[in-house]
């Protein structure tokens, strides 16, 4: 009783809706175009989002605290003596692989480039605009406690390697990963060489000797190079930043004039720049998939008859998605939000949402009686169509609105959500408005007997006999027969899609031996989805989501090849103050850091005491003294310094050590960053039972940690809700069995999508996620009006109402906007960029799934499953009027009950 009367109230504010828009067609078609212009106009207040790192990496996540505890206690500008590329990675830098086409970067002739490389970037010098002095790296480095700049050890081992051969002596031994200097001190540099092979068997990297702490290097393919910069205060950052310009200048033109060596230069902006840059490259697809789009939906908007054809309203259609983003755009600016390429695909929720609800209104209309007023026949599709347009904008606004909740903890997916919600939203608005008087228009043009394209007034058929053939297939039009003669063929077999579903399509996918087949692909698709739903992977990695053909991309690469045989340098700080020189602890910790290459001043301490036959379990006075006074003065020993902290206790008393730091290195393969992820985890249950407060911490743990719960969450909130809401709606809206129909489909879907996605090559990132939540609200625009249109249907057969729900429903919701979704998607699959690709094979994805299931699975499956026909049989005395409805639905000059006025 209650769906009932929800659905009469809810059907006649929708009729009174329809009949003041056809009342005042002028201002609901200049209003949403006058707004559009004015909020157009705050696109100068345009600005693009600058920290990558906010939108990729989990909001909220323990990284992000470690990394800030890090940087409390161990900031970049506190080392004086060394630094880990691949570890201090949050300032201003700029960093290049040069690798050697032929040879080894270690021969004589290209380590002599290299060297002078280097040179060229130390006095390279740069200015900014608000000051005449220049900069250079030697102004901006940092500097260690000799006023130097710190520079890589390998280029350090490099210098050494020339002297000693330009005075002739034999070249030092350059040992892997760990080697020693001429000073004494030992360095990892195992993220600064790569390629390497050694002495061994095979060219594998064996020591020469055993116990050997390093392993001879015979050649190397690769070598990287990192300058670090300062960056304190507004000019220092704009200095820093016009430097990392000038260093990728420069290193293209070092790279024309030395075709030997492969230079992959990359910055702190690089990622920055690159991720933008989709944007860039999308500008000239996006308007391509608009005129593709525009010209399929003029196609499906045409007809042979003249009169009913109306073409221009495809092209309305297009332009009202386009005024609601241009509105979405000013208000965005207007409250200074930033934009991301992730936005790329809004513009297609819109355009399949749009698309949905232009073609069920224009197919609505050619359904009513031509005799009735424009505003009659108006005031009628507002009543049949607006709740099921109303219901899908919903289920898109639930998904997309608490994915852009607080609970969402990936920035881009919030924002994305959030931008997209109010595109919908407004979407929503000017189809009722703007398209609505529009279809108005066009109404009014039918009624005086117009051409649908040219708005000239057709000729009667005795004046059209005198006119050439061409002329007359132009005006082609049975409008005067059809509303005398009902013998005629139906008026919408002018229509090519739906006269081959009515008389072909309908009838095949019924068919008694087409079913089986059916079954049998549906159950194909869902073993082929498992397959690939077995088979995800996270997509963790931002390099994975900007543009080809960029220094991104081919750092990454570079390094991927060169430098995957150890992980990244692997920092293990210990926050609070421990006793050292108890020997359980100092044994829990060389545990710790047992099978890693490790750079650690308690294991060089203890070496260090027991050269000196004084026992490492010393009282803490002793053990501190012995390590302040002796053990960090020795010069070999003395960069150990920035890797501990010591504080006061008293007047003449030796200091407590208050936290430290040791630096770790695993052995990887080629899936490094899974091992990461897998390291990371180990690490930190390892942390939660030690007696020694310890964390580890690596600038792309920001990335790894928590990345599958913070992206998948959102698409499990959206479909849960989804569901939520359509077993809420089963109790007063909608029947409980179209509920369940389209929660089944919605699963399904997404299962198809996700699975799909994965055997195409597409990771569980950020953009594959949005493409995911976005396709919920896509699969309900298509399916929705089929299972309400079948639901809906009492008596007859389960076929025959399939039949008639494929054809007023079928066309408009899937198959139509499929076309001109998919045309629309053509162009985006042709930008040179990882991000567009993943937004080009979801999506395409999602369109094929969603029709796949509206057109073939659900037409099979409802001839044989609930609901059921033979329910809901009206009472002997209306017999006759039932009659008159199947008659007046076969003829199709109808469409609802309550239009029928005789017999």
């Amino acid at each position: 009783m209650l769906r009932q009367v929800l659905h009469a109230g809810l059907r006649t504010s929708f009729h009174a809706l329809g009949r003041f828009v056809a009342s005042h067609p002028v201002f609901f078609a200049s209003a949403p175009v006058l707004l559009s212009i004015l909020l157009g106009a705050s696109f100068s207040r345009y600005r693009v989002e600058e920290d990558v790192e906010s939108l990729l990496a989990p909001k909220h996540s323990l990284a992000k605290i470690e990394g800030n505890l890090v940087e409390s206690l161990f900031p970049v500008n506190r080392s004086k003596h060394a630094l880990y590329s691949d570890l201090q990675t949050r300032g201003r830098y700029g960093r290049v692989i040069v690798t050697a086409a032929k040879g080894s970067v270690l021969d004589p002739a290209h380590l002599d480039t290299i060297l002078t490389l280097h040179s060229q970037i130390y006095q390279m010098q740069v200015t900014v605009p608000t000051s005449t002095f220049n900069y250079s790296f030697s102004y901006l480095c940092l500097h260690d406690e000799k006023n130097v700049c710190i520079i890589d050890d390998i280029i350090r081992a490099m210098e050494e390697i020339q002297l000693a051969r330009s005075s002739n002596r034999s070249a030092p031994a350059l040992h892997y990963p760990i080697t020693r200097l001429t000073d004494g001190r030992q360095a990892y540099i195992g993220h600064q060489l790569g390629g390497v092979q050694g002495w061994g068997p095979g060219g594998s990297v064996h020591g020469p000797r055993a116990g050997a702490r390093g392993e001879g290097v015979r050649s190397a393919r690769a070598l990287q190079l990192t300058y670090y910069l300062q960056g304190r205060g507004e000019l220092m950052d704009r200095v820093a930043s016009q430097w990392e310009k000038a260093f990728c200048t420069e290193l293209q033109h070092f790279a024309a004039l030395h075709p030997k060596l492969g230079l992959y230069p990359s910055t702190s902006s690089s990622l920055k720049t690159d991720f933008q840059f989709s944007s860039v490259l999308a500008r000239r697809p996006l308007l391509a998939s608009l005129g593709l789009c525009g010209v399929l939906a003029v196609l499906c908007c045409s007809m042979r008859d003249c009169v009913r054809s109306k073409p221009w309203l495809g092209l309305l259609a297009l332009l009202s998605v386009t005024l609601s983003g241009l509105t979405a755009a000013g208000i965005l600016n207007l409250t200074g939000a930033t934009y991301n390429s992730t936005y790329l695909g809004i513009p297609f929720v819109m355009l399949g949402h749009g698309l949905f609800g232009s073609f069920e209104m224009l197919s609505s209309w050619r359904r009513t009686r031509e005799d009735q007023h424009v505003k009659e026949r108006m005031a009628s599709v507002f009543e049949d169509v607006m709740l099921r347009f109303s219901g899908s904008t919903l289920i898109h606004l639930l998904t997309l609105g608490l994915a852009a909740s607080p609970l969402t903890n990936m920035e881009a997916v919030r924002l994305f959500c959030r931008t997209a919600s109010l595109a919908v939203t407004i979407s929503y608005i000017y189809m009722l408005s703007f398209y609505g008087s529009c279809l108005v228009f066009t109404g009014y043009l039918e009624t005086g007997y117009r051409h649908g394209c040219f708005c000239r007034r057709v000729p009667k058929p005795d004046r059209l006999d005198s006119k050439p053939a061409w002329y007359r297939c132009l005006m082609y039009t049975r409008y005067q027969e059809e509303t005398q003669n009902h013998r005629e063929p139906h008026p919408q077999d002018s229509h090519l899609l739906l006269g081959c579903v009515r008389h072909c399509f309908g009838d095949w996918i019924t068919n008694t031996y087409v079913k089986p087949f059916v079954v049998l692909l549906y159950l194909v698709y869902i073993s082929f989805g498992l397959m690939g739903f077995l088979q995800i992977t996270q997509g963790s990695d931002p390099s994975a989501l900007v543009a080809m053909d960029t220094a991104t991309v081919s750092y990454t690469r570079a390094q991927q090849r060169y430098f995957s045989s150890y992980s990244p340098v692997i920092g293990f700080y210990i926050y609070e103050s421990a006793p050292y020189w108890n020997a359980s602890v100092q044994q829990d910790l060389l545990e710790y850091a047992k099978g890693f290459q490790r750079i650690s001043w308690l294991e060089a301490y203890l070496n260090y005491l027991s050269e000196r036959n004084q026992s490492t379990s010393q009282p803490r006075e002793n053990f501190t003294r012995t390590l302040r006074h002796l053990f960090l003065r020795e010069p070999q020993f003395a960069h150990f310094a920035d890797d501990i902290i010591f504080a006061e206790r008293g007047q003449g008393e030796e200091p407590d050590l208050a936290a430290s730091r040791i630096f770790l290195v695993a052995k990887t393969t080629e899936n490094k960053r899974e091992e990461m992820s897998v390291l990371l985890d180990t690490l930190r249950r390892l942390s939660l039972t030690s007696r020694v407060r310890f964390l580890i911490f690596n600038p792309s743990f920001v990335y790894l940690d928590r990345y599958a719960t913070a992206v998948s969450s959102p698409l499990r909130h959206s479909l849960l809700a989804v569901l939520f809401l359509l077993g809420l709606s089963s109790l007063a809206v909608v029947e409980p069995l179209v509920s369940v129909w389209l929660g089944l489909t919605l699963l399904s879907v997404q299962f198809g999508v996700l699975g799909f996605m994965t055997l195409w090559g597409v990771e569980l990132d950020c953009m594959s996620v949005l493409c995911l939540i976005s396709a919920l609200g896509h699969s309900a625009d298509c399916s929705g009006p089929l299972l309400c249109g079948f639901a809906s249907g009492r008596g007859d057969s389960r076929t025959r109402w399939v039949r008639v729900a494929l054809e007023r429903h079928g066309v408009p919701s899937s198959a139509e906007p499929s076309l001109c979704y998919g045309a629309a998607l053509v162009p985006v699959g042709s930008v040179r960029s990882n991000l567009t690709h993943t937004l080009f094979r979801c999506l395409v994805l999602t369109a094929g799934c969603s029709a796949l299931h509206t057109l073939a699975f659900l037409p099979t499956l409802l001839t044989f499953l609930p609901p059921s026909k033979t329910r809901g049989h009206r009472p002997e005395g209306e017999g006759p009027r039932q009659a008159v409805e199947c008659v007046e639905m076969n003829d199709g000059n109808t469409r609802v009950v309550d239009q029928i006025t005789t017999v």
